[in-house]
């Protein structure tokens, strides 16, 4: 199993944390962002990471570098500045064979979400991790569930449909890959895939009844957008490790 992490964004909501450093290489605690996303995968059964750099690309290319728990390697998005990440998708599609995991560079995520995931085979094409709250806003990335199949998924859905949110985790299985790059190639040709999230994708393939659904409600996760979201990472990692101290050094 491979897993793709996103991280080809700057984070601009994190300035000045961000000017010479992508959101990913920011800190939280004592390790950046990706180092906590490869410390959780390393305790999952996956082979190897590939990270997906764009701006600031020498900051991840270290930090990969220095990587001893989990084979890692760096893939670089040329046009990071004229796309959103499902450009960045279409650039890694070449990553996409056989099974795999597609991971927000922003997202963490305690190490059970991704066992949960791997574990979780009904049989789909695609299934995307999903957690409920009592409501949602602007920023969340909404989903409509019904029978344990994704109906839709988007932020701009109607609330009163919405029964979840993706958290920015999703695994690729059987013909899964190669519905989900055909869906990229088409809206990049002919679409406005410059400008689209690639779970815009994932919504098409919705459509056609190939996206189930792996709920986390319980387990420990968060997405890191502004310095409100930094400051909810801090105290959610270092719930993970309690024994270690605040620092949750490791």
């Amino acid at each position: 199993m491979k897993a793709i992490i996103l991280s080809a964004g700057q984070g601009r909501r994190l300035l000045p944390l961000t000017a010479d450093k992508p959101k990913s290489a920011i800190a939280v605690l004592d390790r950046s962002v990706l180092e906590w996303q490869l410390n959780e995968i390393a305790q999952c059964a996956v082979d190897e990471v590939v990270v997906v750099t764009g701006f600031a690309a020498d900051v991840i290319d270290d930090i990969a570098r220095r990587q001893t728990e989990v084979r890692v390697r760096t893939l670089y998005n040329p046009f990071f500045a004229q796309c959103d990440n499902l450009g960045t998708c279409w650039i890694a599609r070449h990553e996409m064979q056989g099974d795999f995991i597609i991971v927000n560079g922003d997202t963490l995520f305690e190490a059970a979400i991704m066992q949960r995931l791997l574990a979780t085979d009904v049989g789909a094409a695609v299934t995307l991790v999903t957690d409920s709250k009592p409501a949602y806003d602007d920023d969340d990335m909404k989903v409509v569930v019904r029978d344990g199949r994704l109906r839709r998924v988007g932020k701009k859905l109607d609330t009163a449909a919405v029964n979840g949110e993706s958290i920015g985790m999703m695994c690729f299985r059987r013909e899964g890959g190669a519905r989900f790059t055909a869906q990229l190639d088409h809206m990049m040709r002919y679409g406005t895939g410059l400008k689209q999230w690639y779970l815009a994708a994932v919504d098409k393939l919705a459509d056609d009844g190939l996206v189930a659904t792996c709920p986390i409600d319980g387990l420990s996760w968060c997405e890191i957008d502004d310095r409100a979201d930094l400051e909810r990472a801090e105290r959610v990692v270092s719930a993970w490790y309690p024994a270690r101290g605040v620092s949750a050094a490791g």
